[in-house]
């Protein structure tokens, strides 16, 4: 299949700006970069049901939040492929036998999931589905032969049991699936962006996310309020810029021509943290600048994506279309995968 990538989101909710500098803008550029022959984007409802099996409304409600969004950003249906996961059965079955190639005491150091059994309250009723998804993760990467798979650095634990899996079904029964690569944002502020409260991770439980389709008062409301340096209570004081959220955002967020729009006094980012850092600059002229850059990002993509909510129908077919699409190649998968098994009895 030549180069290929597979990446996605769970469909729990609206994606924020830590989704774009993080995965989405990436994903755009290498699209568009024409070095890849396929590109998968996949919306994981069936993972996100491993902790909302309670609701599966709220992951149904937000599949077409999740693909508004996509196309937002600029995703293309005519260069990338958007399917819906659940819709592919072949996943389920690659899962059922990559298991056989994972142990339990594996599964429970993955860094990624113990961190998320912690944050959910997992400890003392543990679902299976959620223990497991690593494996499903590695189903769906698996299926499209991807070799390259954009994401953030907390999913690099996720990759690699990938690449063991591939490693071990490969050895019993010869080269058959692709290794895969991980693929990070190259602006390192974009690998983790913070909540806007200073959290570490933004989430809508917490209520310190900026979303793609937040309006312009709400997203000035939201940096407005921001937390920065809680050492810096005077405009005279010093201040700290290496873990404060609001320059961490201009990290991930500002160019140099920004300031000649918006902010003419300094040449580039640089200039404005030694300012901060040495004293003399307050809290709210950063956030005022941060603004104005976050509203000349976001505009452009709250237009396209209230052009494209204006005809559900049209996403759904779009979705049901790729769906169409990705199964196809998952099936041809499966296949291979059977016949290296010797476990394709009846010619399937």
């Amino acid at each position: 299949m030549g180069k290929v990538i597979l990446t996605g989101d769970r469909p729990t909710g609206r994606l924020h700006v830590g989704h774009y500098v993080g995965s989405l803008r990436g994903r755009v550029e290498l699209q568009n970069s024409g070095e890849f022959d396929k590109v998968f984007i996949m919306i994981a409802d069936a993972q996100a049901l491993t902790d909302n099996f309670d609701d599966p409304s709220k992951v149904r409600a937000n599949i077409t939040e999740v693909a508004l969004d996509y196309l937002a950003c600029g995703l293309d249906p005519a260069k990338t492929t958007i399917f819906i996961q659940s819709q592919i059965p072949q996943l389920t079955e690659l899962t059922f036998y990559y298991m056989n190639l994972v142990t339990l005491s594996r599964l429970e150091r993955n860094p990624t999931v113990k961190a998320e059994i912690k944050q959910k309250n997992f400890e003392k009723s543990l679902p299976m589905g959620f223990l497991t998804y690593p494996v499903s993760q590695a189903s769906d990467i698996t299926a499209f032969l991807a070799d390259t798979v954009p994401v953030g650095e907390d999913q690099l634990p996720m990759i690699e049991q990938t690449r063991e899996i591939v490693r071990s079904f490969n050895n019993l029964y010869g080269e058959t699936l692709v290794e895969p690569k991980a693929v990070l944002p190259s602006n390192a502020a974009s690998l983790r962006l913070p909540g806007t409260d200073g959290k570490a991770k933004m989430s809508k439980s917490l209520g310190n996310c900026i979303y793609l389709a937040d309006q312009p008062d709400e997203i000035r409301t939201k940096i407005m309020g921001m937390y920065t340096d809680p050492n810096h209570l005077k405009v005279s004081d010093p201040g700290n810029t290496t873990d404060n959220p609001v320059f961490l955002y201009l990290d991930a967020f500002c160019k140099d021509e920004h300031f000649e729009r918006y902010l003419p006094e300094y040449a580039n980012l640089a200039e404005l943290k030694a300012h901060y850092e040495r004293g003399g600059l307050g809290d709210v002229k950063v956030k005022k600048f941060l603004n104005n850059v976050l509203q000349e990002t976001l505009e452009p993509i709250r237009t396209r994506r209230e052009e494209f909510a204006k005809d559900i129908p049209y996403i759904m077919e779009l979705l049901q279309k790729g769906s169409e699409k990705a199964e196809e190649v998952a099936a041809e998968t499966l296949r291979r995968v059977r016949h290296a098994m010797q476990i394709d009895y009846f010619g399937k």
